[in-house]
């Protein structure tokens, strides 16, 4: 361990969905559900938003580093955990968009997912210091979207990323970053086929920056987080705010736009169609029509 990283700072509680941790100049932010494989409900998503929150106002952090406890970054967002809260009210942060939960039909999804996914993703993305996803076992649906905020993704040799939700009838995840995270033709593979993307193939695509083993992954990962942290703050904002600007200047924050309205589309013929938004497709529906090797471990809830 580097003299950088002795210094420690832990917030956690029992029943809290996100831990942070400060080692010196790196703030470790990991989300804490591993029974559910990691599995964003509502609450994790404002947890992970307060996290990234003091991170970017502790003067003392130039990294922020993104973990999810257990043996998976994350299997996606919440579709059926016990703790699952999409129908309540949460504080919103992230847009001007009205509560959720006291609305029906296409007024109250795309209300909610304005705030709690394209928005804090996009909210994230900006943060002023670099982000590293550490990735681990699945990273998948809604997983791909918390890694591809980051600005860096150290994977494990055993990780694998996916995007199955056309099985749904919709056209990729909220925060649509895929033709900008990999070729457009390995994009639309990845989305037709719904299939797993190994860690070495993220790398080979550009997608991932370097694949580790497993046992090495946290390590090697903060190695990454204090060499970057040597680097003085305003240089590092300053650049990550030029790639970012650069990335939409390449049409990926108009794009996104497009294809979330494309996904509400998707929802609300759903909602006309199948027996519910979703096309009818829960977790168990999704791994008994995923042809071949299943997009979600088998032990995953979301």
């Amino acid at each position: 361990m580097s003299a950088a990283r002795t210094a420690s700072t832990t917030t956690s509680t029992s029943t809290s969905p996100v831990r942070y941790e400060r080692l010196g100049p790196v703030a470790v932010v990991t989300m804490d559900r591993p029974d559910y494989r990691n599995a964003q409900n509502s609450a994790m998503t404002y947890a992970l938003d307060e996290a990234f929150y003091r991170a970017a106002d502790d003067s003392e952090v130039k990294v922020v580093v993104l973990a999810g406890a257990g043996k998976h970054f994350s299997a996606g967002h919440d579709i059926g955990t016990p703790e699952r809260d999409a129908h309540l009210p949460f504080e919103r942060r992230a847009g001007l968009w009205w509560d959720h939960s006291d609305k029906e039909g296409a007024e109250s999804r795309f209300a909610r997912e304005s705030e709690v996914y394209l928005g804090m993703c996009r909210r994230w993305r900006e943060l002023p210091k670099p982000m590293v996803a550490s990735v681990q076992g699945a990273c998948v649906a809604g997983g791909l979207m918390l890694a591809w905020v980051c600005d860096l993704i150290v994977a494990s040799e055993d990780a694998f990323f996916a995007d199955p939700v056309v099985r749904m009838g919709i056209p990729g995840v909220e925060y649509f970053a895929h033709p900008w995270v990999m070729p457009p033709r390995v994009a639309k593979e990845f989305l037709y086929t719904g299939d797993r993307m190994s860690a070495r193939r993220a790398y080979e695509v550009g997608m991932v920056n370097r694949v580790v083993p497993r046992e090495e992954l946290t390590d090697r990962t903060m190695e990454l987080a204090d060499r970057i942290a040597e680097m003085p703050r305003m240089g590092l904002a300053l650049t990550k705010r030029a790639v970012n600007q650069a990335e939409d200047l390449q049409g990926m924050h108009t794009g996104m736009d497009s294809v979330f309205g494309l996904h509400h589309l998707a929802h609300a013929h759903n909602a006309e169609t199948a027996p519910d938004a979703l096309g009818g497709m829960d977790i168990h529906a999704m791994r008994r029509h995923s042809g071949g090797q299943p997009p979600f471990p088998r032990s995953a809830e979301a």
